[in-house]
């Protein structure tokens, strides 16, 4: 039986992305919300498409990221809190 292997380019450039960052624990959500915006700029994307929305806790990231997917407007979404 053969493996079947996927595998994606890490190329981030022409396409659109939603980050969703909880607000509590600021000083490591903004740590991790740079290492975001570094990893997808690193591959190609530009800031410019790249929309960040700050939510106050955890329990707000599953509505906005189902609003943002909704939309239509991204590519591709993250989520980002601290715990």
């Amino acid at each position: 039986m053969a493996i079947k292997t996927n595998e994606g380019k890490l190329i981030a450039s022409g396409l659109k992305f939603g980050v969703v960052v909880g607000r509590f624990n600021e000083f490591i959500s903004s740590k991790l919300l740079g290492g975001v915006i570094d990893g997808l700029v690193r591959h190609g994307a530009s800031e410019e498409d790249i929309e960040i929305s700050w939510v106050p806790g955890a329990f707000e990231i599953p509505l906005v990221a189902q609003k943002m997917a909704n939309s239509k407007k991204f590519d591709a979404l993250f989520a980002s809190v601290p715990l």
